[in-house]
């Protein structure tokens, strides 16, 4: 899957003032992403705010970016949930040819076991042909999918070809790649352990903070994984700053602020989201002139 080596990025969905989905912002966010050097594009992931979109947004959206993208960069699309049955309804209903991969969250809420967890992925493989890649995101879960439980999927099924993992944890991402399939990718959820996790044997990244400043982040990880340390380092200290003032407040409240600032997008979420408050505002605003 070298589609999936480098730099993606979760689009968010830009609205407009009435909350409606900002066809034309959605448009300038995947050209701005597609002409600074991003690799692959990734629709409807928690970035995108989709547990606030009805299904005919959803699809306004799906059909935006493919148009939009035509054909231009690899795309991953997220389906996933908590009801095993509904998620492998989603992606039997789904069109599914222009995708590379669907990306697919580990149950939140529920709390299942490491066996139920194998087990809603299991399920989830067998109803398709479409590589999967899974999504290890305990912030967001309340629950924690272990190496050894992603290394029994990776050997159990060849359509699950890799994790975005974004527990933080360099040394779970370290387990992760020692112990799944060597063609297995591990592939970064969380930017400020991007770079560690590339020069230790990750894939690469499924990024916010590169959506928004799209030619330093993928020019750090294409250093990375060039094994140019020093100045891929060199890149990571400067951007860092950005990465904890996008998340100080939530996401995506946070990129869409730079977002807004870059004149791309407004900066408007859905509740219960709310928008960032004025000192943060400030300090992105400030760090972008700088940068």
């Amino acid at each position: 899957m070298k589609q999936l080596i480098g730099t993606g990025v979760a689009l968010i969905t830009p609205f407009n003032d009435d909350f409606s989905v900002d066809v034309d912002g959605l448009k300038r966010v995947v050209d701005f992403n597609i002409s600074n050097g991003i690799d692959y594009l990734v629709i409807l992931g928690t970035t995108a705010e989709n547990a606030t979109l009805t299904d005919k947004e959803k699809q306004l959206v799906i059909d935006t970016i493919v148009q939009e993208n035509d054909g231009r960069l690899p795309l991953v699309l997220g389906i996933g949930g908590n009801n095993t049955q509904a998620v492998i309804e989603e992606v039997q209903a789904r069109n599914l040819d222009v995708f590379t991969a669907i990306l697919s969250v580990s149950p939140m809420y529920n709390k299942p076991t490491q066996e139920g967890i194998y087990q809603h992925f299991n399920a989830i493989a067998k109803a398709t042909r479409k590589p999967i890649i899974l999504y290890n995101v305990p912030g967001r879960t309340a629950s924690n999918m272990l190496p050894a439980t992603v290394a029994r999927l990776a050997k159990a099924h060849k359509n699950i070809v890799a994790i975005k993992e974004a527990k933080g944890d360099i040394v779970q991402a370290m387990e992760l790649i020692a112990q799944c399939p060597q063609d297995f990718l591990v592939i970064s959820g969380d930017d400020m352990i991007t770079l560690p996790m590339v020069l230790a044997g990750g894939a690469g990244v499924i990024s916010v903070i590169g959506e928004g400043f799209p030619a330093a982040f993928s020019k750090m990880v294409r250093l990375g994984l060039e094994r140019k340390v020093d100045e891929a380092y060199d890149i990571h200290y400067k951007i860092a700053p950005a990465i904890d003032y996008i998340f100080a407040e939530g996401n995506p409240a946070g990129i869409k602020a730079v977002f807004s600032e870059l004149n791309i997008c407004g900066d408007t979420v859905r509740l219960p989201l709310v928008g960032v408050s004025a000192d943060l505002r400030n300090e992105i605003n400030t760090f972008i002139a700088q940068f």
